[in-house]
């Protein structure tokens, strides 16, 4: 059925993860290469939107942006998260990233200069060449040999300022620099202080630059331990409400509250959200490899549509075009009736608004084209295009489903993300229904003299209570029926529909399990089997 992935070069005979990594990136090289390559160049696609893609941009790992004010903490988020530091780097109270640094995998440590870095054919940053010295003289990759950076690489970004000097001095477009890299990136983490969360004007910009990427953004509440329960609170909802303001989305953007670097913390108050809001982060960065593969080819797929708005788009300006007199005048009279287009083409072809770029943006770039060298609609490029989405887009998805579900999960290690997942120390390790599962004792055995005096009161009959006796005692529990439904089938040990001192002593502890806001197992784990039911229900299993 993919007999033409592996014709194109990404079907090199690999083992496991890697062979379906390479399968998928032929397959998406090929289509664009075939199919959606030309619709853009016909209509100039690259002139108004998003350069070429190239081999690194299909071959290179997930990448992380990290964007946020100065002082922050982005530098020292890479710093906790590698749990080393990286050539370049420089933390400080003072705005001290000045650049744009790619940090990224490398034998040895050192550094690269933006301008030798564009020109790297493996290095997907070729196309920033177009923003000139004033960027490439401020931007850099800095290569080390980091466990986690052979998975994924991350960019630190400059920290941003208020005022409008800085927006003035930077002598490039730091939003453009910035909507660049959204595009290609997996992730892009906007980094907050819980002592600083006013929006600058530049940094509005800066997120309305991610407008389509929504998908990909992450937000970071850092040094929330520097302040009390209360205080965070109200910071959380200053925060929401803040970006409320500048992101126009009505789904509500995943935060993540914490203090990310490796110091003690001042407010241990909330030390367990804490760890458990830089566990679900992790476990969000360490997917990126495992979803890359979806990841480009839902880029892909936007990209499809919004070349074939920006085609209808141009052939309808081509169109609308005098042959000899008044071309001028009916540019500029097009370029004002902009809007009014978008909502005729959205009609004619049943195309979604979200789907069309941003007037304001169109029409300013707009005003420097010459609108009778523009080419009238091609069918056959748009029916290719659509033939791509409908038919080679579905085919390669299934592929790409079916070769995970047969590799190993690819997931990224190393660095701050080993330290979570064993031992002692890992997330959840002693709490809820893994309490006492290293201890010799029946974790139970300690409350069991209160359990058993509420179970005396339920007056047993030959040492046990009926189902309709424990239910009068677990329902003033006031948990829902379906929870403790769930309780008595993990607690009737031996299944006969009446509990002793010792499962009605487990039921009790699982309702405090469920209580203190823990899940209950799928399956009663061996530390709680109660001791006189270990070696009948071990056999039973």
């Amino acid at each position: 059925m993919f007999s033409w992935l592996g014709k194109q070069g990404g079907g090199r005979e690999r083992g496991g993860g890697t062979d379906v990594v390479q399968t998928v990136t032929g397959g998406l090289r090929d289509l664009y290469l075939r199919k959606l390559l030309p619709l853009e160049e016909h209509y100039r696609f690259h002139e108004f939107h998003s350069p070429a893609l190239e081999e690194a941009d299909f071959e290179n790992k997930p990448m992380v942006l990290l964007v946020g004010q100065y002082s922050t903490g982005k530098t020292t988020f890479i710093r906790y998260l590698l749990e080393q530091d990286f050539p370049g780097m420089r933390i400080g109270p003072e705005p001290t990233t000045d650049s744009f640094i790619a940090v990224m995998y490398g034998e040895t440590e050192g550094n690269v200069p933006g301008n030798a870095l564009v020109v790297d054919p493996k290095k997907p940053f070729r196309k920033l060449s177009r923003f000139g010295n004033a960027f490439l003289n401020r931007f850099m990759c800095s290569q080390l040999p980091n466990e986690v950076l052979k998975s994924i690489s991350i960019i630190d970004s400059p920290g941003i300022l208020s005022g409008e000097k800085q927006r003035i001095s930077r002598g490039y477009d730091f939003c453009q620099v910035l909507q660049w890299f959204a595009e290609r990136v997996d992730r892009i983490i906007l980094l907050f202080d819980a002592h600083k969360l006013d929006i600058s004007d530049e940094f509005s910009e800066a997120i309305k630059s991610f407008r389509g990427q929504d998908d990909k953004i992450r937000v970071v509440l850092n040094k929330a331990d520097q302040v009390d329960t209360q205080q965070l609170m109200r910071v959380y909802g200053a925060l929401m409400w803040s970006l409320g303001k500048v992101i126009d989305t009505p789904e509500v953007l995943r935060v993540y509250i914490g203090s990310f670097w490796a110091h003690p913390l001042r407010n241990t108050d909330n030390r367990r959200l804490f760890e458990a809001e830089a566990q679900d982060l992790f476990k969000d960065i360490q997917s990126l490899p495992q979803k890359a593969a979806v990841r480009k080819l839902n880029d892909l797929i936007k990209r499809a549509r919004l070349a074939k708005v920006h085609a209808y788009i141009i052939s309808y300006l081509k169109k609308e075009m005098p042959s000899v007199f008044g071309k001028e005048n009916k540019k500029k009279e097009l370029i004002n009736k902009l809007p009014e287009i978008y909502i005729q083409l959205q009609r004619e072809h049943h195309i979604s608004a979200g789907d069309f770029p941003e007037v304001k943006k169109m029409q300013e770039l707009l005003e420097n084209c010459d609108f009778t060298k523009f080419h009238s609609l091609k069918p056959k490029l748009i029916e290719t295009v659509d033939n791509m989405l409908a038919n080679k887009i579905a085919s390669l998805m299934n592929l790409i489903r079916q070769e995970e579900s047969n590799m190993p999960t690819e997931m990224v290690h190393g660095g701050a993300f080993d330290g979570t997942m064993a031992g002692p120390f890992g997330h959840g390790y002693g709490e809820g229904a893994k309490e006492g599962a290293d201890e010799e004792e029946w974790v139970v055995a300690k409350d069991k003299p209160a359990y058993d005096e509420i179970f005396y009161t339920l007056s047993p009959i030959n040492g046990k209570i009926s189902g309709i006796s424990a239910k009068k005692e677990m329902v003033t529990s006031k948990l829902p029926n379906s929870v403790l439904g769930k309780i008595w089938k993990l607690a009737d040990c031996d299944g006969d529909g009446m509990l002793d001192d010792e499962e009605f002593a487990l039921a009790k502890h699982l309702i405090k399990i469920k209580l203190d806001g823990f899940e209950l197992p799928g399956t009663l784990p061996s530390h709680l089997v109660p001791p006189s039911h270990r070696k009948p229900f071990q056999t039973a299993e």
